[in-house]
């Protein structure tokens, strides 16, 4: 995009930039593309709980969860996930009360913020169903098709969902010496890719068909530090790669820090899934992520500096 025709003269440009996952259409729109820029996307975390893993992201409050939203839209979030069960261990929710926490929510974030495309995290058809009607744009199963009735409502829906990797691990469970005996990265190919053509069978756009490997979702730290480095493999399935890193265990326990202190550790990780490839970003902390996502994208020649005059003015 910006470079000189010198500047690419002694190595071929793809030879150093790896390739990128596919754009990510939602609505009939592509989402990060601004003429002929294109960005990495931040999908914002919303928590409608009291126990999620990050106090920050709980927001079981309605005015104070709708101001969380506008702010996030304002720091360059372009989709808001949210979510009304936490993903680990904790107190039960039933399907009407994960509805309760999630779907009047979403119908409010779609009229008070009508340009922020809105996702909500779960793996029950049932909320599915409810949410699409209020308004989401995207369904995140994180935990892999449990329910297989959840791809179905998407489909005849036509609105995007995420396809996970969990090892067959049940929602809500913590993984516990887990083993891939034919390798990890192969299962996790193998299931996305197969997860992505059923969705794309059931109706899903292919383009709004997200893949994602799920960080610490039957994985221990170094599964899922051998799936950050192998990002490429991934960028490769031919559908948007999605990557949810923001303070996870994985990041803590290769720092030795709680969540509160993951921030670095988070945005280093961004930093390496972005330039493999990835295409859209998870995250907690939305200013943050933005900047350095804008930062790779400069690097990686897909969008402009923001205010390019050193040398020139």
């Amino acid at each position: 995009m910006g470079g000189s025709d010198a500047d690419r003269t002694t190595v071929p440009e793809a030879s150093v930039v790896p390739e990128a996952s596919a754009p990510l259409v939602l609505r009939g729109r592509e989402v990060g593309r601004d003429g002929r820029a294109v960005r990495p996307v931040v999908m914002a975390v919303l928590n409608r709980t009291t126990d999620s893993f990050y106090a920050p992201a709980r927001v079981p409050d309605d005015a104070a969860a709708l101001a969380a939203a506008e702010r996030a839209y304002a720091d360059g979030a372009e989709i808001l996930d949210v979510g009304g069960v936490r993903a680990g261990n904790g107190s039960p929710v039933d399907e009407a009360e994960e509805i309760r926490r999630v779907v009047p929510f979403v119908a409010e974030v779609r009229r008070a913020v009508p340009d922020l495309l809105v996702s909500v995290d779960t793996w029950r058809a049932g909320v599915a169903r409810a949410a699409i009607d209020a308004g989401a744009d995207l369904i995140n199963d994180t935990w892999a098709g449990h329910d297989p009735g959840l791809v179905e409502v998407a489909g005849a829906a036509g609105v995007g969902v995420v396809c996970s990797h969990t090892g067959g691990a049940i929602p809500r469970t913590d993984p516990y010496r887990v083993e891939y005996p034919g390798g990890l990265l192969a299962d996790v190919v193998a299931t996305l890719r197969a997860a992505a053509e059923r969705a794309v069978a059931c109706g899903v756009p292919r383009e709004s068909v997200l893949v994602d490997p799920t960080h610490d979702f039957g994985k221990n730290t170094w599964h899922s530090l051998l799936l950050l480095r192998r990002t490429g493999a991934l960028a490769g399935l031919g559908f948007p790669l999605l990557m949810a890193l923001s303070r996870k265990d994985f990041v803590g326990e290769t720092l030795d820090l709680p969540p509160e202190e993951r921030l670095e550790g988070t945005l280093a990780a961004t930093a390496v899934a972005a330039w493999l490839g990835a295409r859209v970003f998870r995250a907690h902390d939305v200013t943050a992520t933005r900047r350095v996502l804008d930062l790779v994208a400069a690097v990686r020649d897909e969008a402009p500096p923001a205010a390019a005059l050193r040398g020139l003015a």
